[in-house]
């Protein structure tokens, strides 16, 4: 056997090794959350946008010092205009950057005064002037929240408040329930994204919406 015919059997034989490790990955992921374990994908008044009576359901958890999130922001909108009224999009905090925790309590403030989606997307658009090497600056955070047209007293009584703090423990706890060990993490009707990327996203999400309507 020559050198070249030897090359070609080992990278055949890699990429066998490499489909049938995927085939194996996959079917030791849950295609769908256990019943049990349901209601951690929910909370009620978590922030949400897309069709109020929508029949598929994006719930991703988030970190607003996650670099990849930021990236994901604009395919979430896209996929809510693609699927007006059929798909909608619930956010839940993950927090698990340093110095987040504070972040997340700050965007759950916001929402208190309706302005969770303008704080969370001029958040991701400015990353990096409250992100230093993957630790969030919660100070500079809260002056770009801030620029927004809301109460800033009560912002600031808001977001130090046991209410939020018990926004932000559920969170993390039902992530905790849901092993959400990185993200975005995301889950369409109870399924979660198993092989992350947006391409697998955007199928999941189309399969959703071909079993629902």
């Amino acid at each position: 056997m020559n050198n070249k015919t030897l090359f070609i059997s080992v990278a055949a034989f890699i990429g066998i090794i490499f489909i049938v490790g995927v085939m194996m990955y996959k079917s030791q992921q849950p295609s769908t959350i256990a019943s049990e374990y349901l209601p951690a994908l929910e909370r009620i008044d978590a922030p949400e946008k897309g069709g109020q009576h929508a029949k598929v359901t994006i719930v991703e958890f988030f970190d607003p010092a996650c670099g990849t999130c930021s990236q994901f922001y604009p395919l979430l909108n896209n996929l809510v205009k693609k699927y007006q009224g059929k798909v909608k999009v619930v956010m839940r905090y993950a927090p698990l950057h340093q110095g987040s925790e504070d972040v997340v309590k700050m965007l759950a403030a916001a929402h208190l005064q309706g302005q969770f989606w303008p704080a969370v997307a001029l958040l991701f658009a400015n990353q990096e002037r409250w992100v230093e090497n993957h630790v969030s600056k919660p100070q500079r955070a809260l002056l770009a929240i801030k620029t927004l047209a809301l109460d800033h007293e009560q912002l600031d009584k808001d977001w130090q408040s046991s209410t939020v703090a018990k926004i932000i423990a559920q969170d993390i706890k039902d992530g905790q329930t849901l092993k959400v060990r990185a993200t975005p993490q995301f889950f369409v009707n109870g399924k979660p994204l198993i092989i992350f990327g947006y391409d697998e996203l955007v199928k999941l999400v189309e399969a959703a919406v071909a079993e629902a309507y």
